[in-house]
């Protein structure tokens, strides 16, 4: 039996008739090819919740109606705000704001305000899962792996060798002030603006517990541990959702001036955009955090933000070595930011949070011919990822939106479930996209690979696209 989940925004001129209302309520639900039992609540403005329709509505489904005070329902954004319902009912919308605000945490609008003659219905109901990652499509074994966006043939032999060096040290508690200072260095930053973390996702959840907004804004498509630790500490998050029309480009005017955190990746995961100028976001009484795990993907690491230490408000970027170094099971990323942050950061932190071999990663990585290697890497994976683009323009019915900058390239199918089946029988593991908020059943993420790699998966890819 389907639990019920879907939440039902209504809004409504006095006197609507109950029949008028759950016929527009089935059609909605039609179209999204759900049905009666799955829908667990109405919702709409507290004005409304002594509507007779509204009421007969409400046990005809035999759940319960919710009301929300208009400053309530205001402050909840909208994709399709309404001058003339906010000029009558004092908030820019009623049933896509009730549906948001009455569904479970973390959920996301279904269907978008759906208009009869005298009524207006939205859905809302459970969002993506925010706790998958690509590792959980490698896990069985025995695949080609284009699902996790860490470079092939890593660690290198010399880091490797460095690591192993550390073992010797391990009966002594680590301590971090050489690596430290080594990040400062490679960054030209004093040392009381760098945090070592146990990776990003330490990062994510230190600033979901420092960090105290009233309006926090996570910009999507992107990796989703910010918003799970956000959530987990209890904030409520609202999300700015890019699209696919604009090439997942960040336009003007997209994060709310009210915004007093706004976290953002650069490039994005998994959409793969480089976006330009970030610096515009910064601004007094805003903490921007700028997740740049994949910077060093891009050559030259243009678009960084983390050599700059003037901006207003409080500009926080976060780093990782997982991706470019092979170390996603060492554990090691850092925080580069405003001292008092990065103090009030740390005091949050267990005591050794980072271990002696993922210190000597740090310091080792920040020294200049580790840089070099990793730039020598990007400009190669540039050439793989022109490769990868040129080979999936000329499969049928794949679609690549905005220009890829990173390790991985976004694609849309129809059918992308199906064939990511298909594709995993056939020996190559990709990772889904409807996970990601703002992206549905229909988008898979690729790993950017070399050239011989990638030519067998465009082999196979297109076979399966065309029969």
């Amino acid at each position: 039996m389907t639990h019920p989940s879907l939440t039902i925004g209504v809004g409504a001129r006095s006197g609507v008739p109950a029949a008028e209302l759950l016929d527009l309520i089935d059609a909605t639900l039609t179209a999204l090819g759900r049905s009666r039992s799955e829908v667990a609540r109405l919702a709409t403005l507290a004005s409304r919740t002594t509507e007779p329709g509204l009421l007969a509505a409400a046990r005809a489904l035999a759940v319960p109606l919710i009301g929300h005070a208009a400053e309530e329902l205001a402050a909840v954004p909208v994709p399709n705000p309404s001058a003339a319902v906010l000029a009558v009912a004092g908030t820019p919308g009623v049933a896509e704001a009730a549906a948001l605000l009455s569904t479970d945490p973390g959920g996301q609008l279904l269907a978008a305000k759906r208009k009869s003659a005298s009524a207006t219905v939205a859905v809302a109901g459970p969002g993506p899962d925010l706790r998958h990652h690509g590792d959980a499509e490698v896990r069985s074994g025995g695949l080609v792996d284009l699902a996790v966006n860490v470079r092939t043939g890593t660690p290198p032999d010399w880091l490797r060798e460095h690591l192993a060096a550390t073992l010797a040290d391990l009966a002594a508690y680590p301590e971090g002030s050489t690596a430290r200072a080594a990040v400062a260095a490679r960054h030209g930053r004093p040392a009381e603006e760098v945090l070592l973390t146990a990776g990003a996702a330490e990062a994510f959840v230190l600033l979901a517990r420092v960090l105290t907004p009233r309006h926090a804004v996570v910009v999507h498509p992107q990796f989703t541990e910010p918003e799970a630790a956000l959530r987990d500490a209890g904030h409520r998050v609202h999300r700015v959702l890019l699209s696919a029309a604009d090439g997942f480009r960040l336009t003007p005017g997209a994060v709310p001036d009210a915004a007093d955190l706004v976290v953002i990746g650069n490039p994005t995961n998994p959409t793969s955009v480089l976006h330009p100028d970030l610096a515009q976001l910064a601004r007094p009484g805003r903490t921007l955090v700028v997740d740049e795990a994949f910077i060093d993907t891009v050559p030259g690491e243009r678009e960084s933000l983390a050599g700059l230490r003037d901006l207003p408000g409080e500009v926080v970027v976060l780093r990782s070595l997982t991706k470019t170094w092979g170390l996603a099971g060492l554990r090691i990323g850092y925080v580069l930011g405003p001292a008092g942050l990065i103090a009030r950061l740390g005091a949050a932190q267990p005591l050794w949070p980072v271990s002696t071999p993922a210190l000597a990663a740090a310091e080792a990585c920040s020294a200049p011919a580790a840089l070099a290697e990793a730039e020598a890497a990007s400009h190669t994976l540039a050439g793989q990822r022109a490769h990868l683009l040129r080979g999936l323009a000329s499969v049928p019915g794949i679609t690549v939106h905005g220009t890829p900058a990173a390790s991985f390239v976004l694609i849309h199918v129809p059918g992308a479930a199906e064939l990511r089946t298909r594709l995993r029988a056939e020996g190559f593991a990709l990772r889904r996209g409807d996970t990601f908020p703002g992206l549905g059943p229909d988008w898979l993420r690729i790993a950017v690979r070399d050239e011989g790699t990638t030519d067998r998966f465009l082999s196979v890819l297109s076979a399966l696209v065309q029969n």
